[in-house]
């Protein structure tokens, strides 16, 4: 291993799961202007996490779809707009197929 290359200003940091209500203690080097006062009354640095192993699906056995920034619904309006867009093209086309059709047999049936 390089020398001079690791961090060393290692504290106590509470690391906290928004989705599932969970926290831990331990030693970290992330920064965060963030506090909150643990279980044994002291103050420590507060780190919020979107997922962790409590919210986790791999860990839970429960799928969940976690939605911090409204990917899921931006994601299920494209495609249900992408089918409405097929579905419209689609009678389109079989329109001016049967329209085609239809002037096809005309100068048949003159």
């Amino acid at each position: 291993m390089k020398k001079g290359i690791h961090p060393t200003n290692y504290r106590p940091v509470v690391f906290q799961d928004d989705q599932a209500g969970f926290a831990f203690l331990t030693q970290s080097t992330a920064t965060t202007d963030e506090t909150v006062k643990w279980e044994d009354g002291n103050t420590y640095p507060l780190i919020k996490m979107h997922i962790s192993s409590a919210s986790h699906p791999f860990f839970t056995g429960e799928e969940k779809i976690i939605d911090t920034e409204g990917r899921v619904d931006r994601f299920k309006a494209r495609s249900e707009a992408a089918a409405k867009r097929k579905d419209a093209l689609a009678s389109k086309a079989k329109k001016a197929t049967a329209k085609a059709e239809k002037k096809a047999e005309e100068p048949a049936a003159s």
